[in-house]
């Protein structure tokens, strides 16, 4: 039986990536580091920034990563003012909200951008539980920050459906058991199929997904 419904943040509530690229296109050049988006795609989407620096600025000290990640993450905010909900999320968090089930997020970005995110997009009332992997201690692809959030929740894996955009953030809720849907914001449809996504879906307006939900009523 359905009880909670469980988002990913970036590239899943908000098509954050773009932004998200062009900042760190920005923030590398500074170390003579030019990327495209496959460099993206392949090494920094999805992943923690202390994992993303130490493999392309293995020059950096952990301090001196952690500078740079904040600055890129002060720069984002900057530029982030404008974001707009994926279509179909709202209409999709009314109907939790009617069907009384539960919601969470789990995400790989730091709290301040989790926080400022939900406050932009107006969803701070819908998200009472917020996973952050710096709280966990461990990020996405592993599957511990899902076990906290259904801990948290006090569901089992059964009892929930994950939207998650990323590689590793699939991964992470199929390794959770979690039932997990693909939103191809920001990858190909198939690459999230081959990491373990259900379906995939363009935008929360897919009649598949609103035929599967009403099966779950």
């Amino acid at each position: 039986m359905l009880k909670a419904i469980i988002f990913d943040l970036d590239g899943t509530l908000a098509n954050t990536d773009p932004i998200h690229y062009q900042t760190w296109v920005d923030v590398l050049k500074n170390y003579d580091l030019e990327i495209n988006p496959d460099f993206y795609q392949a090494n920094i989407s999805g992943r923690l920034n202390p994992d993303i620096v130490r493999d392309i600025l293995p020059q950096l000290s952990p301090a001196e990563g952690q500078i740079l990640a904040d600055q890129k993450e002060a720069i984002f905010r900057e530029i982030a003012g404008n974001l707009k909900p994926l279509p179909g999320l709202t209409k999709l968090l009314a109907w939790i909200q009617k069907q009384q089930l539960q919601t969470a997020i789990v995400t790989n970005a730091p709290r301040e951008n989790a926080a400022f995110m939900l406050k932009v997009l107006n969803l701070v009332d819908y998200f009472q539980t917020v996973i952050v992997s710096e709280d966990v201690g461990v990020g996405k692809p592993d599957p511990k920050p899902y076990q906290v959030c259904l801990q948290q929740l006090n569901i089992s894996p059964q009892d929930a459906i994950v939207f998650e955009d990323s590689t590793s953030g699939i991964r992470s809720a199929v390794a959770a058991g979690i039932t997990t849907i693909g939103v191809a914001s920001t990858h190909d449809p198939q690459i999230l199929k081959n990491f373990g996504a259900t379906y995939v879906i363009e935008d929360f307006n897919n009649p598949q997904l609103w035929q599967d939900l009403g099966n779950c009523k």
